[in-house]
């Protein structure tokens, strides 16, 4: 293609195993350009995307940066050739400056000492240059994560990327601060800087990105001018059919409280309070969401709910079905049919070198279904396996494939078939669709909405706006480890509103709260 920036011509990935990632992929840049790839998990996006940046090295095909081949042989290599990459997942180190973090890697020497006065002047220095006003001096454990992202663009932009890799850049952003993230973006493309946006958000790729690359099945389904194509038309090019994620929820009698949150404190070892005076209870039939900008205390409510509270001080009362769970054990507290999808499935989640079945059946193995004294029922777990990796639509070789080899969004299936397919009484829900494609994200929302007319009380605790509004019956918003907002009719509260609250810019006074949360 005639002045393009970079080409990726006929590029093949083959893994190992035989899984075929991606199979003769064209991917053009043009310079000054925001570029979208969108497409469902384990359309091979990640893998086109890490090979760009020097992660994975192709099978087969070529890479050309201004006409010349070149080969990408690690990240260093992309860095050197002016590629950048911000990843879903921050790579800070929380307990180091802004300044510290700016220069890992490459700091600045005096004498034989690190010249930390020299890498304050540099990060101020380049967030002048790019209009990203950052606290060089601040620790980034501090930081929001709008800010913390914000430093992840900056370390990519002082190491002198030309071309920017942004991985669902976001996820965990407030209306108000994609906003701004937004305009800082058009700021490096109008200096002359690249952007590839890679994003399940299509209201978003259809607000920002000049193109859009469509992935589906490790091949390219097309390149189009995004002001020229709709979201469903993306929607239909990436899953194969129409995806709309609105839903009319039916009207099932809510029940008895199965959740019962009363003046829930956490305090840990330092003295600072991460609770403060938590009270919201949860029905059977009834989904109460919690919405929040990250580290607003949703970590530790989760864990005070699943038994995950270690080395801090709590007060008040948390019981399921009557039974107080403070002093239970995740085992003790599962068989009261709590059932828990968790926030990081690659840490919490999955076994990554177990296979999809041992995965499936690690919350129930104990039952008599599965076992009979020191011995598996090995006919039932494979039925059972079977019958989940079809129910949920996994796609995988089969029940034995290692959990790690699947993509993020089948590995997610994973976790929310074993945690959905025990009859849950109750169901903690911790952003149940963060990373996954829209098709999947939809599957899981009627799964989660499937419990719900089967009278399971479900708190879901979500980044995506969309989510939250759509699928509570109740939402709540916490800010500083309270809760700040009640809503009884969620589909009636926009995002912006939503967003001011997250933000703390808005609150509604305790007596407004209280008597709200006295009726969920």
């Amino acid at each position: 293609m005639p002045n393009a920036l970079l080409e990726m011509r006929g590029i093949t990935k083959v893994y190992p195993n035989g899984v075929v990632a991606n199979k003769d992929v064209e991917f053009t840049l043009t310079e000054g350009e925001i570029h979208a790839i969108a497409g469902e998990n384990g359309a091979g996006k990640s893998t086109l995307m890490k090979i760009m940046f020097g992660m994975e090295e192709p099978s087969d095909g070529e890479i050309y940066i201004r006409g010349e081949k070149v080969k990408l042989q690690s990240p260093q290599d992309a860095i050197d050739r002016g590629i950048g990459m911000v990843h879903q997942h921050f790579m800070l180190v929380p307990s180091f400056t802004v300044a510290e973090n700016m220069v890992l890697g490459m700091e600045p020497r005096k004498a034989i000492g690190f010249d930390y006065s020299e890498a304050v002047r540099l990060t101020e220095e380049t967030a002048r240059k790019y209009n990203l006003a950052v606290n060089a001096k601040a620790k980034v454990e501090d930081l929001t994560v709008g800010m913390k992202q914000k430093v992840e663009i900056l370390k990519a932009l002082v190491r002198g990327a030309k071309i920017l890799i942004l991985d669902e850049p976001t996820a965990v952003l407030t209306p108000q601060e994609t906003q701004e993230l937004f305009h800082e973006l058009k700021q490096l493309k109008q200096q002359g800087h690249t952007i590839v946006f890679i994003s399940h958000k299509l209201k978003e790729v259809k607000a920002i990105c000049d193109r859009i690359t469509i992935m589906r099945g490790g091949r390219s389904e097309g390149v189009f001018q995004t002001s020229e194509v709709t979201e469903q038309e993306i929607s239909r090019l990436m899953v194969g059919r129409d995806v709309v994620l609105k839903y009319d929820k039916d009207n099932t009698p809510q029940g008895e409280p199965i959740l019962t949150v009363d003046q829930l404190g956490v305090t840990d070892s330092q003295g600072k309070a991460h609770l403060s005076e938590i009270s919201f209870s949860v029905r059977a039939g009834q989904i109460v969401g919690i919405a929040g900008v990250e580290g607003n205390g949703q970590t530790e409510l989760i864990e005070a709910l699943t038994g995950g509270l270690h080395g801090v001080s709590a007060s008040g009362a948390v019981s399921v079905r009557g039974t107080d769970i403070r002093e239970s054990d995740i085992l003790g507290i599962r068989s009261l049919g709590v059932s828990y999808i968790p926030e990081d499935r690659m840490r919490q989640g999955a076994a990554g070198d177990a296979s999809i079945a041992d995965n499936l059946i690690s919350t129930q193995y104990r039952s008599k279904e599965l076992n009979k004294g020191p011995f598996f029922k090995g006919s039932k777990i494979a039925a059972l396996t079977a019958s989940l990796v079809e129910e949920f639509k996994v796609r995988c070789s089969g029940p034995q494939q290692p959990i790690g080899m699947l993509s993020g969004g089948n590995m997610q299936k994973v976790v929310v078939a074993r945690e959905c397919s025990t009859s849950p009484q109750l169901l903690i829900a911790e952003q149940p669709t963060r990373g996954v494609d829209i098709g999947a994200a939809q599957f899981i929302h009627h799964k989660l909405l499937e419990l719900r007319s089967n009278n399971c009380a479900i708190v879901l605790v979500s980044a995506d706006l969309n989510e939250i509004l759509e699928l509570s019956d109740t939402l709540l918003v916490m800010y500083e480890g309270q809760i700040v907002a009640y809503f009884d009719k969620p589909s009636e509260v926009s995002e912006e509103e939503l967003g001011l609250y997250m933000l703390g810019i808005h609150r509604q006074d305790k007596e407004q709260t209280g008597r709200a949360v006295n009726h969920v």
